[in-house]
């Protein structure tokens, strides 16, 4: 399994991934998150999936990417060049995978912006290699353990909310998932982009440096489930002491 977790703020983007990849009995360390950047445009590539079928993708992207430069320009020219190659890939090995037991199950994020952008832009490419775009409305997307950190999300996340509170509540959402999903873990890969920056901040956090701030969170929302109103338990307890 796998958390990434996408952004799309007024401001920037934020982007948090985690670092853990299972190989049959092996537990190992790997980025799943890939950035490019240069004069004129800056992205990040985010993937979930069978890690084979991520670094044949990711090949066949970096070799057409650099036949084509012109496709710089527009995020969502990189967002289709990038689906050519997930169709690519499924075409040559969706049917000995799936003859194998395994599951084509590539998903994507791709966030940044281009000199011909207006603004900066996110979207989510699926298997299948089609794709949609990550809007103001709902201003996240999450690929590989979605179910854990959604409900901090939807609680707390606005679009025109700041980086820095973004970043805090993407940090939740990842200690969420860490702890309900045994394959989801530290290190964590951090990306920060402020529109027209045409550059990507990037940093990996260990467990040890973000320890606090989970045992601070945990604290806290016990003390929050104390201070619930309580008045409608105390009519199910009419003989108990108030929690």
């Amino acid at each position: 399994m796998t958390f990434c977790l996408g952004i799309n703020l007024g401001d920037g983007l934020v982007a948090i991934a985690d670092t853990r990849v299972l190989s049959g009995n092996e537990c190992l360390v790997a980025k799943k998150t890939a950035v490019y950047q240069g004069p004129g445009f800056a992205f990040f590539v985010m993937t979930s999936g069978l890690r084979s079928a991520r670094d044949k993708i990711l090949l066949y992207f970096e070799e057409a990417l650099a036949k084509d430069v012109m496709t710089r320009e527009r995020l969502y020219r990189v967002v289709n060049l990038y689906a050519q190659q997930v169709r690519k890939v499924s075409a040559e090995d969706r049917e000995a995978l799936e003859s194998n037991g395994l599951k084509f199950n590539a998903f994507s994020l791709i966030g940044g912006q281009g000199t011909g952008d207006s603004n900066h832009r996110l979207f989510l490419i699926y298997p299948e290699g089609n794709w949609v775009e990550i809007g103001s409305d709902t201003p996240y997307q999450i690929i590989g353990a979605s179910g854990y950190g959604m409900p901090i999300l939807e609680r707390s996340l606005h679009y025109n909310d700041s980086m820095p509170y973004a970043f805090k509540v993407g940090v939740l959402a990842f200690d969420a998932t860490r702890r309900c999903a045994a394959d989801v873990d530290f290190p964590m890969d951090v990306l920060l982009y402020r529109k027209g920056s045409f550059e990507f901040i990037e940093r990996r956090y260990q467990r040890d440096e973000l320890r606090s701030i989970s045992d601070w969170w945990q604290e806290r929302m016990r003390q929050s489930v104390m201070e619930l109103p309580a008045e409608w338990i105390e009519a199910s307890f009419p003989t108990c002491e108030s929690p």
